[in-house]
């Protein structure tokens, strides 16, 4: 082997164990705190639209391209002799291949996001329990389930009562997105 050839070989080893080892971290944040990586939030009373746009050029697939390019041009180098234009080739289209790979990966995951829609008047006529305090017709904070999920929303007491903290309510009126209760 020309020394050429060794500086190629260590080349394609130094950019495949580097992009796989940011690969394997990134992946590894993905699937301890979710999301794309580069954010973390938690939000439980909002509405959450999941985006499954194609995202071709992202960090992790441009890993996955440099993984696939550095593994493929040392083994081309080192284990099948090819020549260096050659093992530049085959490890670019092996690099393309991974790319797409990780992006379908991506796309796929992106879509098992559950999308959750907060209908409000879902909550008529259910019973619950006052949060807060509520003086008469006084504002606070109910505890309902919303289309399946408990939730803590702003309420109006509707009626001349006071209702004390953790008692049960019903929902009797909705209107302008606002809940109205009175003691159950």
């Amino acid at each position: 082997m020309t020394i050429n050839t060794l500086i190629c070989i260590e080349t394609y080893y130094y950019i495949a164990v580097f992009a796989t080892l940011l690969f394997t971290v990134k992946l590894a944040f993905f699937m301890i705190f979710g999301g794309s990586g580069s954010e973390v939030s938690a939000d439980f009373n909002s509405e959450t639209d999941t985006d499954t746009s194609f995202n071709f050029i992202s960090v992790q697939t441009l890993l996955a391209f440099l993984m696939g390019f550095g593994w493929m041009g040392y083994a081309a180098l080192q284990q099948f002799n090819m020549k260096q234009v050659s093992s530049l080739i085959v490890s670019f289209i092996v690099g393309i291949i991974f790319m797409f790979l990780a992006a379908g990966l991506m796309f796929w995951v992106k879509k098992l996001e559950k999308k959750v829609v907060k209908d409000i008047n879902t909550a008529l006529n259910r019973n619950g329990k006052a949060y807060t305090k509520f003086e008469p017709h006084g504002t606070g904070k109910i505890e309902i389930e919303i289309n399946e999920q408990l939730m803590v929303m702003d309420a109006i007491n509707s009626t001349d009562v006071e209702i004390n903290s953790f008692e049960p309510i019903k929902v009797i009126k909705i209107e302008n997105n606002t809940l109205y209760i009175e003691k159950f």
